[in-house]
């Protein structure tokens, strides 16, 4: 079965912002060697959570992984989310649908914030 990918996040009303996210996506589509990814905004812009979803199934999608595009476990992916999921379900019968943990706790992001603190220093942001 195919599988969809869809990397889910807030959304803008900053276009540049969603640019970043459909960038992200592109580069892990890309560097994963997944064939089907998409994005969707929980506000501000389109596409939805449903619209990605319709258009990944159109492409012969039959199992969907929703990767969280958050930091933290907050409001929006402890109660947004699964309802935007359930709707999603219950649109697409039979349609395998499941959701990837947030960024949150991933060991990469004591790395990242170690890497930028570093290059800022290093620019002199902030001098002795």
């Amino acid at each position: 079965m195919n599988l969809g990918i869809v990397v889910f996040a807030h959304g803008s009303s900053v276009e540049a912002a969603n640019a970043a996210v459909r960038d992200v996506a592109a580069a892990m589509q890309h560097e994963g060697g997944f064939a089907l990814v998409e994005v969707a905004f929980l506000d501000c812009t389109e596409p939805t959570l449903s619209q990605s979803v319709q258009h990944l199934v159109d492409l012969g999608a039959a199992r969907i992984l929703v990767i969280p595009y958050f930091l933290t476990l907050g409001t929006h992916l402890q109660r947004d989310l699964p309802i935007l999921v359930d709707a999603v379900a219950r649109e697409h019968a039979g349609l395998r649908i499941a959701v990837a943990e947030p960024l949150d706790g991933h060991p990469a992001l004591v790395q990242i914030l170690l890497e930028r603190s570093r290059q800022a220093l290093a620019g002199g942001v902030l001098p002795d």
